[in-house]
């Protein structure tokens, strides 16, 4: 079965989250260290996961906080296999490395990992510092240490950028780190990632987000561009991406632009929260998302919990980065994105 929102757009991406606690702080985040009550357990993940299956949803993007702090883990990626006869074709995570051992790399490959998404928005241990609420360049410096291990480690157990395995995001701000759009850039052709540099986006209010500190997609483009040519490939039906190649051979860059160029109109994700709150925008309001755990409740049929996400996903017409776009209206308030799951 599959399921068209109110804009004909189907249900493609479960976004799961685990956590919404983290071991960072980066500032256009700023999660608050704190979990939300009735956190979901291993079984009612699955239980999800398996009606967005059965709805449509080909990926699975496992999220937080930080999804590493998650102790069960490798036994849901292990019980989320079978799922792949049902239609998943991908499991992907997002994290920001700094629990990514050699051999928790390994585990989560052989586990059944397809992709893995690391995070660093600088390449000096001031400017990691300053874009992950560090106290100073030393703990930037060892964090970024940290991260280039992990990549390492990634790589080693068999993520493989140049299959599209492993990708390194990172937020641009003006006035914290946009200097660091071209030595992220070199970092990636070093290292043969394809580097994702993501707008500054108001998710949450806790960040004070301002429309001034964005660096938008076409500046940044601009800028690689005079150093280093590139040349467009577009972007994926649904995905979030913009994406070039370096002309000399040397990889892929992309851009996630949503201020500046919204791509609501083939979006695709669906968020569940750790506490199993079902979001259809990552701009969403808080309190605006239903609450599946009715549906989860001991002795309700999974044909529950489907019919709950089929009536919500039918009802979506969110479109809110369009909207702020093309608007004066002020962004309103939004739910926390460590809460949401990014």
């Amino acid at each position: 079965m599959t399921v068209a929102d109110l804009l004909d757009r189907p249900l493609g991406v479960l976004r799961l989250s685990l956590t919404a606690r983290c071991n960072l702080a980066c500032p256009y985040c700023l999660p608050d260290g704190q979990e939300p009550s009735g956190l979901l357990s291993l079984e009612q993940r699955l239980q999800v996961a398996k009606a967005a299956v059965a709805l449509g949803a080909k990926s699975l993007r496992l999220t937080g906080g930080e999804p590493l702090l998650y102790k069960e883990l490798d036994e849901l990626i292990g019980a989320l296999q079978p799922l792949r006869r049902e239609g998943l074709q991908e499991i992907a995570l997002t994290s920001n490395g700094l629990l990514l051992s050699a051999e928790r790399a390994q585990q989560l490959r052989e586990g059944g990992l397809d992709r893995l998404t690391l995070s660093l928005d600088g390449t000096t241990g001031t400017s990691v510092a300053a874009m992950a609420g560090l106290a100073d360049p030393a703990a930037g410096e060892r964090a970024l240490e940290q991260v280039l291990r992990a990549i390492e480690h990634a790589r080693q157990a068999g993520f493989d950028p140049a299959q599209g395995a492993l990708k390194l995001n990172a937020v641009i701000q003006r006035n914290r780190n946009a200097e660091q759009v071209l030595p992220l850039a070199q970092l990636c052709r070093q290292q043969g990632l394809e580097l994702r540099l993501i707008e500054y986006m108001d998710v949450g209010n806790r960040n004070c987000w301002r429309r001034a500190e964005v660096v938008p997609a076409a500046e940044m483009v601009r800028t690689i561009s005079e150093q280093w040519p590139i040349e467009p490939l577009g972007r994926a039906g649904s995905s979030t991406a913009n994406r070039w190649r370096y002309r000399d051979g040397r990889g892929c860059l992309a851009m996630v632009a949503s201020v500046s160029e919204p791509f609501c109109g083939d979006c695709n994700r669906l968020r569940v929260t750790a506490d199993g709150i079902a979001y259809t925008c990552l701009f969403a309001a808080p309190g605006s998302g239903l609450d599946l755990r009715p549906s989860l409740a001991a002795g309700r049929d999974q044909g529950d919990l489907q019919a709950a996400l089929h009536q919500l996903w039918r009802q979506r017409a969110n479109r809110y980065s369009e909207e702020r776009s093309s608007s004066a209206t002020p962004p309103g308030v939004h739910a926390e994105m460590a809460y949401l799951g990014g």
